[in-house]
Parts: C-alpha cells; structure tokens; sequence
C-alpha cells in the first residue's frame, strides 16, 4: 500500500499540472456554441438541401483547395469556413459574421488546440494520451487508497485549512465523488488518441484491424478541381443518398487527385459531425463512392460514440453540466496536487 501510495503521489506531482488545464479547458469548451455569442448565432438550423447547396456554392466559389465548410448545427446557428489557420463565420445565407488570420483570435479554437494538442501538435496529443491513460490510474488507485480512510469521509470543495493533511484529505474525497465520470471521460480520450487501447475496449464486440477498415478513407483517382465545379448539385445528390441525414462538412481537395469529401449525420448517429461518408469527382462532381455509418462494424459504431460522450455531444444541458463540475473537479485536483508535491513544505 506504502508503494501503491508513492506512486500515486509521485504521478499526480508530475501530470497534476497537465490534468488541471485539460479540466479546465473541456469544462469551458463543453458550452463553446453557447459563450461564442456571435450575430445570429442562435439561428435555427437551415435543412433545406437547394439552400444548403446556395450557400456552399456562395462560400466555396473560388476555392483553390483545402478549404472546408462545417455547417450550422441545432445548437449552433453560424457556419464556418475553414481556409488554413484563417476562416470565417456567416450566417446560412452567406453573409460574413467573424473573419480571423490566426487561431489566437478566436478563444474558441485556441482553448480547443490547447485541450486537443497542447499548442504543440501531435508530441502535445501524445502528452495528453499519457495524461489520460494516467487519469484512469490515479482514479483506481486512488479509490483504493480512499478505501482505507472510508469513514472520515466528508464533502469538500476546498480545503478546510492550506495544510498538507488538510489538501491531501480534500483531494481523497473529492476524487472519489468526480471518480466515475473522470474515468469515462479519461477512457474515451484515450481512446480517439491511443487506437491500441480502443482496441482493447472495443475487442468484444470487433477486431481493432475490422474497426481500422471502417475508419480507413477508400482512395481514388480523381480529377483536378474544377473552377466552376457545381457545389449545389453535389449537397443536392449527398441528400438524395442520405434523405434523413444533416449535411455536416463539404471538404475541398487539398491535392488533385483527391475527392470532395462530405461528410453527414444520420439520425441515429451521435457524433456530431457524424461518419457517414460521401466522396465525389471534383473535376464532374460525379458521386465516386459513400459510406454509411450505420452499417459499420459494431465495434467501430462503439467507438464513434467515444467524442460526443467525451465533449457532452449527447445527453443534453444536464450532462454538459454534470461535465462542467467534473472538469472544475479534476482542475483542482491537479493544481493541488501539483502545489502539494512541489511547492508545500511537508
């Protein structure tokens, strides 16, 4: 137990920092399209395919390769266009809302580039999944630990004294209440970074290789990008294969030869941006080939659940709130952890 104790302690000095402002930052992000608060941002959600069709026609005119458009969503009424680090919002009829350069002016997608990598790509995302295979560690062992000292348990947000035992009793009982959902929220991080260990969850129901098929885009030969390429008929025909389906992301080829990717929601789908696939000829706008989310793998439709329960995709204002405490729950268990170890005289 004395070892089980040290190496909780020593893990938690040295990955506390990284785990409060992983907290902190999905607890802030998990309302992000309700703290945006651009015009018309609260505009209901336009599902109509030949004015769905308009506006990418509107928005990609001109485009050169690798811009992409994610539509407007039920909770979220702008749409963007995403041209390298620089984009724009607009309403569903094309008009110019926000328009950025970098991603430093908008603290929606610099606090979802420090959540997701960290600002430092992918040694950041890596990081992060260590944290998180960590995360899952320190919520067994510490339940573990906590089991010992049961009956002094009491509910504490804040330490009752700044005191080493005072902190560490704090840290004990609030990490057992957080302790259910901080793994979850650990598992499911875990598992979009680290594909081995989704594949350990998910092998009862298929096998990593089956669930990597699923996931794995189809290549084709495909034209060049046609200047006057027609945006309207290509939204037109992805609704005509998936008539329950939203229309989520038009993405331009960055290179020729690639396709014009769509990707749609079904209604049964939980991702937001849903995976059911379309791909098309950017130089005819002919459809090359599509892919439907619900006839994947079990295993694969399993895994495509892990982002929205991570990020409260699903489950409504009192999931997203319960996330919310949470988060703020293992933002201070890191920062406390960290002072503890680091910088308390023991």
């Amino acid at each position: 137990m004395k070892l089980l104790d040290l190496l909780h302690r020593w893990g938690g000095g040295l990955l506390g920092l990284i785990l409060a402002v992983l907290g902190l930052s999905g607890a802030i992000l998990v309302h992000k399209e309700e703290w945006i608060g651009l015009p018309h941002a609260a505009d209901a959600r336009v599902t109509d395919p030949a004015q769905l069709g308009q506006l990418a026609d509107r928005l990609l005119a001109g485009a050169s390769g690798g811009e992409s458009i994610v539509f407007a969503s039920d909770r979220f009424g702008l749409v963007q266009l995403r041209d390298g680090a620089g984009g724009l919002y607009a309403t569903q009829t094309g008009e110019a809302v926000a328009r950025w350069s970098r991603q430093w002016e908008r603290p929606e997608l610099w606090l979802f580039d420090l959540h997701h990598h960290l600002f430092t790509g992918e040694a950041g995302e890596t990081v992060i999944g260590v944290a998180g295979l960590a995360a899952m560690i320190f919520v067994v062992t510490g339940a573990i630990l906590w089991w010992r000292t049961r009956r002094t348990f009491r509910f504490r947000l804040w330490p009752a004294r700044m005191t080493g035992p005072a902190i560490r009793m704090q840290h004990r009982d609030l990490g057992i209440i957080a302790a259910p959902v901080l793994f979850l929220i650990a598992l499911t991080g875990t598992m979009m970074i680290f594909r081995p260990v989704a594949g350990a969850v998910l092998a009862p129901l298929s096998s990593s290789s089956a669930i990597e098929a699923d996931l794995k885009a189809p290549r084709f030969s495909a034209g060049p990008l046609a200047p006057d390429l027609d945006w309207q008929a290509i939204v037109v025909a992805a609704h005509r294969a998936y008539p329950d389906a939203q229309l989520r992301i038009v993405a331009v080829p960055k290179k020729s030869g690639d396709p014009v990717t769509i990707r749609m929601k079904r209604a049964a789908e939980w991702l937001p941006n849903g995976r059911t696939m379309l791909w098309f000829d950017p130089a005819s706008g002919a459809l090359l080939s599509s892919r439907d989310a619900l006839k994947m793998q079990s295993g694969t439709q399993a895994f495509n659940m892990a982002y929205p329960i991570h990020a409260g995709k699903v489950g409504g204002i009192a999931y997203r709130l319960l996330l919310t405490v949470t988060g703020l729950a293992l933002a201070l268990l890191g920062a406390f952890s960290t002072w503890s170890f680091w910088f308390r005289r023991r």
